[in-house]
């Protein structure tokens, strides 16, 4: 893992942007002298590491003593993309202004990025806990369908908070059945791109004994600010 960058930021967090080969990440680290446990926070379906809403979770999460650390993936933000995911997208956008079911066509390329890019969070997992100052356990936070992969294959992920928003592949939804990690679940009950009962199927779907949902009124992108805190809080009672 080589450092890039580095800035110290108004609330006493750690901004450093790094590479992990072609992996470009950043890491936000607590002002705390004692190991932090790491949080991996991944955005939806490929959006860029810098997202805003992204990076306001980790700064506040970062301020509240936990190290967060987030990767573009392959495919994902500003790294090359495949023809095929190329033209999914575009076949996506065409079957929207007509109106045409979408399924199908998330399928074809939301799936091959959840499989490549679980090896390459596990391979940055492994760097991130090899640094001074960021000890175990880890949590995850964001992208449900990666979630879901992760928490299967990563033994060493102890609690997750899934985003209902973004389409979770069918291989996913059955993953999920295998899923026994405790989990808090968050459905903008009004998001126009995600079947809320294909949502609250999922939920329901999760093995965890200790699963919990909130749901709030709002579209995709209106997720409460207190639910940052309450994810916060959630992770303290798991991660500390």
């Amino acid at each position: 893992m080589h450092f890039t960058s580095e800035r110290r930021l108004e609330d006493g967090v750690l901004e450093r942007e790094f590479t992990l080969g072609e992996i470009p990440g950043t890491l936000w680290t607590p002002e705390s002298v004692a190991p932090a446990p790491l949080v991996l926070m991944a955005h939806n379906n490929g959006l860029p590491k810098a997202e805003p809403r992204l990076v306001a979770r980790a700064r506040l999460s970062a301020a509240s003593g936990y190290a967060v650390a987030t990767i573009d993936a392959a495919g994902c933000g500003e790294r090359p993309r495949s023809a095929a995911d190329e033209q999914g997208r575009a076949d996506l956008r065409r079957a929207m202004r007509a109106g045409e079911p979408v399924d199908d066509i998330f399928e074809s390329f939301v799936g091959p990025l959840v499989e490549k890019a679980v090896p390459e969070w596990r391979t940055t997992l492994d760097a991130l806990l090899a640094l001074p100052g960021i000890g175990g356990p880890v949590g995850y936070a964001g992208w449900t369908a990666l979630g879901i992969r992760l928490a299967v294959a990563e033994p060493r992920i102890a609690a997750a908070g899934f985003f209902a928003g973004g389409y979770v592949p069918r291989a996913q939804r059955e993953e999920a059945r295998q899923v026994g990690i405790p989990l808090l679940f968050l459905l903008q009950w009004d998001d126009e791109g995600n079947p809320r009962q294909r949502a609250l199927d999922l939920f329901d779907a999760f093995g965890s004994k200790e699963k919990t949902l909130h749901a709030n009124l709002g579209g995709h992108t209106g997720t409460p600010w207190f639910e940052r805190e309450d994810g916060d809080r959630f992770f303290g009672r798991h991660l500390k």
